[in-house]
């Protein structure tokens, strides 16, 4: 299976030249043959693309500067340009799972940055890296690359941030799980709540949350194309780099975490998309990462050899009694803890529906409904508000 090991790198000010002008060449090949995709019926191959915008485009006067970075590197941009609007018909067609892609966009000089390179553009040796026509650098090794790479991604964010993406192959892991399965009801005061009584706190961003509210004020303040006006938007990419970090290692460690321990991982599939058009909550819940923490688990349960289930948003598992199986109805989201008019038991909100999740993942949602009830049914439901 292929992935992704990524590491960070600090180019010298000759390199960063470079690396600008390589960025550059990338972006304008990119949108010229995007440009005429669009205006055309009928989509070219890549091979005839190549040849237009590259081949022949280093010939003209306009585009001669083209020839002073690695053609591999323009080579690959036609070639991900193909693939994009692969993934777009694919997706616009049906044939294409996941949520719906759009046309490829247009590059802009102020987005992210990057740039592909096979095997004929890059070599390692030892602690180094060479980068056709870059020259070498020397990234900060925080893991070493399990096997060769068959082709690196230079990056550059908006924050002015130098990264080298390596694509490998790996071979999964096996690891004997200590439980045998889990649930795993997702929330935002508390991110994680497990089946088996365990819960994960995500890490506070409120205070760099207001300081891009802040800054995003500033900037839209400040006079276009001007130099202050490109100073807050650097600090405006970094705050939000800051954000991203943090939230991307809770998840990757907690993900981590859940996988290696239980054979089989249950999550539920939320309507995002539907929570975030509530005003209240819709900032809360995008800062919270639950598609990502829904991609790591399902990407190391593969890894690890593990069995990942996603059940309907449709299942009733915050009105259905863990113990009993009496349903109770819907609940307020202020009632956190609820007593079951059946059975009696007290159960907290989020740990009876993770509980439920993992009965519907494993498919014994109906072995607690045979339980008889030994109280009459009532449309009045007994709930603590904490």
């Amino acid at each position: 299976m292929k992935a992704r090991y990524r590491y960070r790198f600090y180019p010298s000010n000759q390199q960063r030249q470079s690396l600008a002008q390589l960025f550059g060449c990338v972006r304008v090949v990119w949108n010229d043959a995007l440009a005429l995709c669009k205006a055309s019926s009928k989509l070219l191959r890549n091979g005839d693309l190549q040849k237009l915008f590259i081949t022949q485009a280093k010939k003209t006067e306009e585009r001669c500067w083209l020839s002073e970075v690695s053609a591999i590197s323009l080579q690959q941009s036609i070639a991900d340009l193909g693939v994009a609007y692969k993934n777009f018909f694919s997706s616009k067609s049906g044939s294409r799972k996941g949520k719906k892609l759009g046309s490829p966009r247009f590059k802009k000089k102020t987005n992210q940055q990057s740039a592909r390179l096979t095997r004929g553009g890059f070599s390692i040796k030892e602690q180094t890296v060479y980068l056709a026509k870059i020259g070498n650098v020397n990234p900060v090794w925080s893991r070493d690359l399990p096997s060769a790479p068959s082709s690196v991604t230079v990056i550059k964010d908006c924050a002015n941030r130098y990264f080298l993406s390596f694509v490998v192959d790996i071979e999964p892991v096996k690891l004997n799980p200590k439980n045998q399965s889990i649930g795993i009801d997702l929330g935002i005061k508390t991110f994680a709540f497990m089946s088996d009584g365990t819960k994960a706190e995500s890490p506070s961003s409120c205070k760099l949350d207001r300081k891009v509210r802040k800054l995003q004020q500033k900037l839209a303040r400040q006079e276009k194309d001007s130099k202050r006006r490109h100073k807050t938007r650097i600090k405006i990419a970094r705050t939000h780099n800051k954000i991203a970090d943090t939230r991307q290692d809770f998840l990757h460690k907690l993900s981590t975490k859940v996988v290696s321990e239980n054979q089989a991982i249950i999550l539920e599939d939320l309507n995002v998309s539907g929570m975030l058009k509530n005003r209240k909550l819709s900032r809360a819940i995008s800062l919270q990462g639950w598609r990502q923490f829904r991609i790591f688990c399902e990407a190391k349960s593969v890894k690890y050899g593990r069995e990942f289930v996603v059940i309907s948003c449709w299942e009733p598992t915050s009105q259905i009694c863990s113990d009993c199986g009496y349903k109770w109805g819907k609940l307020d989201l202020k009632v956190r803890s609820v007593q079951c008019v059946n059975c009696g038991a007290i159960h907290d909100r989020d740990e009876n529906a993770a509980k439920n999740i993992n009965k519907v993942g494993m498919g014994n949602r109906h072995d607690s409904k045979c339980t008889p009830r030994w109280s009459k049914t009532t449309s009045i439901v007994s709930v603590d508000e904490a």
